[in-house]
């Protein structure tokens, strides 16, 4: 057994081999934290999580006393197939039309290549600031075709043992829709996804189109994730009509909506009784505050609305919810590092959570978000689970959400997959080489 500083030792973990650290502080599923320690299989799962271990049989060991461990963080609802075509897409309108309309000229000729080499950088880089699961809407429509799906399936597969990937075929409706093109491609989009997806608000038909996605979720026994009412328009939602579908396709604890800023535009009477509705049939919701915050309210004359959904309010009536990056570099969100603690943060802010909610911003990005994938039993930091986790030098919950950590260690599936150090500790560190 070698003993180590955590600096050195975590970043010579050898894959497919068990390890032990000990002494770190551990943040669990329900949110609290203690001292324990992890040992690692060499199949990369994690054999125990528990104070005082038994470490002698693990090889390495390494002692992160003083040191944070979270659970990997979790990306519930990305676009990687329209991640950084921000330079090839204009949208001088900067609204969410215009965006749609940028992109769906530009995926006429955005080939399988090009898409690759897009969403694996960004994979890349959401993996470098501890990101280790990723839930992605892949459009599928007379513009993009299968290009996306196809190609985004193979990712998925290739990153497996590094990312967990799922796929949402976005079944994107055109203005003049042909609904037979949709129910002819529909069945073959879903077989290469994880789950079902569309955005009813833009389609001519809604309820037809609720119907299709439903149906054909239950056909293939997978499970809904709508783009719902991204609008600030009270008097048309469709909320109650998206219900409706879940309890009568019996779709409760497997559907998720996305977006829902309307609620923040409903009275708060109307928006009690959809959150009992919400809550009740256990539909999981995810807020986008990048996307939101851009392009809602431009065309509000005096105090333009945050455009988020009522974030607060959902949390603390007891409904999932969790928050996600959305668009990264593209026309609908012209920023993104996929840092999900930058999202956390912009959260906590733009949804007005309390100062004392911070841990509760960290659960909308680890385990809300898992279990609105349906991760279950494969994450978090448990026996049995995947050791995905980011170790870093935060002293708690509140510091790592508030203001992240000056060094990070990223491992999936037992290996270590990314560290960093910021530019200041390096300054610090070579301050005291040079004894100053």
């Amino acid at each position: 057994m070698v003993r180590d500083n955590p600096t050195a030792s975590l970043a010579n973990l050898a894959a497919g081999r068990p390890f032990a650290l000990t002494g770190g502080t551990v943040i669990h599923d329900d949110g609290t934290q203690s001292t324990s320690d992890i040992i690692v299989g060499a199949d990369g799962r994690f054999v125990a999580v528990e104070p005082f271990l038994d470490t002698t049989n693990c090889g390495t060991c390494v002692d992160i006393t003083g040191m944070l461990v979270s659970p990997g963080f979790v990306d519930a609802h990305q676009h990687l197939d329209k991640t950084g075509v921000l330079r090839f897409t204009p949208n001088p309108s900067g609204t969410l039309q215009g965006a749609r309309e940028a992109f769906a000229k530009y995926a006429r000729t955005a080939g399988p290549d090009d898409i690759h080499k897009r969403a694996t950088r960004t994979i890349e880089r959401c993996l470098s600031r501890g990101t280790t699961a990723i839930r992605s809407h892949i459009n599928v429509d007379k513009d993009a075709a299968f290009h996306g799906i196809d190609t985004l399936a193979g990712i998925r597969d290739a990153e497996k043992d590094r990312m967990t990937l799922q796929l949402v075929a976005f079944m994107t409706p055109h203005p003049g829709q042909d609904f037979d093109w949709l129910d002819r491609n529909i069945d073959g989009a879903v077989a290469l996804a994880d789950a079902v997806g569309g955005t009813p608000a833009v389609s001519e038909d809604p309820p037809r189109y609720l119907d299709i996605l439903f149906s054909a979720a239950v056909k293939a026994g997978k499970p809904v994730d709508l783009h719902l009412d991204e609008h600030l328009n009270a008097g048309v939602h469709l909320l109650d009509a998206a219900l409706d579908r879940v309890e009568r396709f019996g779709m409760q604890g497997r559907t998720v909506f996305s977006h829902v800023s309307v609620l923040s535009a409903l009275s708060r009477r109307d928006f009690q009784q959809i959150a009992e509705r919400i809550l009740a049939l256990d539909v999981g919701v995810v807020t986008l505050p990048a996307a939101n915050l851009y392009l809602q309210g431009r065309d509000y004359e005096m105090l333009p609305p945050r455009g988020l959904t009522r974030v607060a309010e959902m949390h603390r009536a007891g409904i999932t919810i969790a928050t996600a990056s959305d668009n990264i570099q593209d026309p609908f969100v012209p920023t993104g590092s996929g840092d999900m603690l930058e999202i956390a943060r912009w959260t906590l802010l733009a949804g007005h959570l309390r100062g004392d909610e911070l841990a509760a911003a960290h659960r909308m990005i680890t385990t809300a978000p898992a279990r609105l994938m349906g991760l279950a039993k494969d994450y978090g930091l448990k026996g049995g689970a995947r050791a995905d986790f980011v170790v870093t030098d935060c002293a708690d919950t509140d510091t790592l959400v508030a203001g992240g950590p000056d060094r990070a260690w990223i491992l999936a599936k037992g290996r270590l997959v990314s560290q960093t150090i910021t530019a200041s500790m390096r300054v610090e560190n070579s301050h005291v080489r040079e004894g100053l």
